[in-house]
């Protein structure tokens, strides 16, 4: 009995002692715990917060996140918060700035729903916070002011698309139209016949048909008063629907229309033309040509007209000989084609001798925006009389050269134009080699200088300047060597005036004697 009470007593000191040494630790470890600093986010009222140095951002809460995620600028934190606040807080960024010596601000914003906007200095940091002032919760479990940004952000894309000034319309794989905006209900009410109401499905304002491809979805509307307004229609594929977007699009047809007429307008007039013209654009097709240039090419009208490109037109060219057949055609061609690379100067020009006898010249003339202009024109006949001309002129030099006369002739301007082997013999002067200084004045120089002074150059000069009355005349002058000289000075047509110089041969002296006798007796 004794035994039993003694274990009851050890057993009761024992739970004693356990319980007093688990208090003790429970204590120490309490001491021990570190202590937590006060987070600037550990109030638990609602809103978005964010936390600033300077215009650089420390940290923010999840609500303020989502504001700042919202904002279309690509700028700085501070900057799209503060295109946030500004339309509802008037003055809110100068406020802001001036914390330093407020301490503290509070400020109610301007709208139908209303916020509450509160900052303050901590620390050297600022801090913002948001406050929705109605603080009820539109969706569970959802921060308010995250829900209150989305509400705004999907009420302004609805009013952007009411107020687009273009149509838009949703219409499923089999054309009907599931949902339009505004500008698009507005024009579907105005076509409609009187006494007819709207139903959905909306009718379609356009004709249903697959676009061209490559080429613009261009669509035109009469309206009530008869006016014809255009669209072109562009499309986006969303899964089994289409979301269709009209522009309009008058200006551009108005453009394209006038230029079509600008075409006809040339094209027109290049008609009425004795030169080939023909324009590629800057893929180099052809664009616009005229009726000359298939006489001087042969090439007919229907592949002319396919709009080919200009390689294709060379090589259909030179199978009708119509082009000269060079050494390396594929080399020449390259050079032809890339017109706007050869032409240092603008433009490029070559004449082509056919082997039909015809002479082309061809003018290619490059643009800025690429285009090539092809210029084609029949210079045979003036080829021909330019040769005519050459081979006259190189008759007459060799006429003159074959005279024992020394003839120069003077233009009505004052120029030697013409002048023979005897004369550059006799005067040691050959004006072929410098025409710049075969003047009137210049030739007439030489010839005092190589002659004794005599009166008969100041008439010459006096006859071919046009002075007096034109008249020809005869002298005679004494070169520097003491040979005579017999002057003889025409004027010819056209103004111009011939010199004609023969050197007098001397006398033999018994000659001299018997010539002298004669004359005293």
């Amino acid at each position: 009995m004794n035994g039993l009470l003694a274990s009851g007593l050890v057993i009761g000191a024992t739970a004693v002692a356990a319980v007093a040494f688990g208090l003790w630790l429970d204590s120490w470890m309490t001491r021990r715990k570190p202590v937590r600093r006060p987070s600037l986010f550990a109030e638990t009222q609602v809103g978005a917060v964010f936390l600033f140095d300077g215009e650089a951002l420390v940290d923010c809460s999840p609500a303020a996140r989502a504001i700042l995620a919202q904002q279309l600028t690509h700028s700085g934190p501070w900057v799209r918060l503060m295109s946030f606040l500004a339309p509802r807080f008037p003055d809110v960024e100068a406020r802001l700035r001036a914390l330093g010596e407020q301490g503290a601000l509070t400020m109610a914003s301007e709208s139908d729903r209303p916020l509450l906007l509160s900052a303050e200095l901590r620390g050297g940091l600022t801090r913002v916070t948001l406050i929705d002032a109605e603080r009820e919760d539109r969706m569970p479990g959802q921060d308010p002011m995250i829900y209150r940004a989305q509400v705004e952000e999907l009420e302004q894309l609805r009013n952007v698309v009411a107020q687009a000034p273009v149509l838009i319309w949703r219409e499923k794989a089999d054309g009907s139209i599931i949902w339009a905006n505004a500008t698009y209900v507005m024009l579907l009410t105005e076509l409609l016949e009187p006494g007819t109401d709207l139903a959905w499905p909306l009718p379609g304002l356009f004709e249903a048909k697959e676009p061209t491809p490559g080429k613009p979805d261009r669509r035109k509307l009469k309206l009530q008063n008869g006016t014809e307004v255009w669209y072109e229609l562009q499309r986006r594929v969303e899964g089994t629907e289409r979301l269709i977007f009209a522009l309009p699009a008058d200006q551009i047809e108005m453009a394209e229309r006038a230029l079509r007429d600008v075409l006809v307008t040339l094209t027109k007039t290049f008609a009425h033309l004795h030169v080939g013209l023909a324009i590629f654009d800057k893929e180099r097709h052809l664009q616009l040509f005229n009726p000359a240039m298939t006489d001087l090419t042969g090439l007919p009208v229907d592949l002319l007209a396919r709009k080919p490109s200009l390689t294709a037109v060379l090589d259909a060219m030179r199978e009708r000989n119509t082009i000269p057949e060079p050494k390396d055609y594929r080399s020449w061609r390259r050079q032809l084609i890339q017109m706007e690379r050869a032409a240092v100067a603008g433009s490029y020009e070559e004449t082509w001798s056919l082997p039909s006898g015809q002479t082309y010249r061809v003018i290619g003339r490059p643009h800025p925006d690429g285009a090539l202009a092809l210029i084609l024109e029949d210079i045979s006949d003036e080829m021909t009389r330019s040769r005519r001309y050459r081979a006259e002129i190189e008759l007459g030099l060799s006429v003159l050269d074959g005279l024992d006369e020394a003839v120069a002739v003077f233009s009505q301007a004052g120029q030697l134009v013409m002048s023979n082997a005897a004369y550059a013999q006799l005067w040691n002067h050959d004006p072929g080699s410098d025409l710049s200084d075969a003047s009137l004045t210049n030739v007439v120089r030489h010839w005092k200088t190589a002659s004794a002074p005599s009166p008969v150059w100041a008439q010459f000069e006096d006859l071919a300047s046009g002075g007096g009355d034109r008249q020809g005349l005869s002298a005679e002058a004494r070169l520097v060597d003491g040979r005579l000289l017999t002057c003889r000075f025409t004027p010819l047509v056209g103004g111009a005036t011939m010199a004609a110089f023969r050197v007098v041969p001397p006398v033999p002296a018994a000659r001299a004697v018997a010539e002298a006798d004669r004359k005293l007796a």
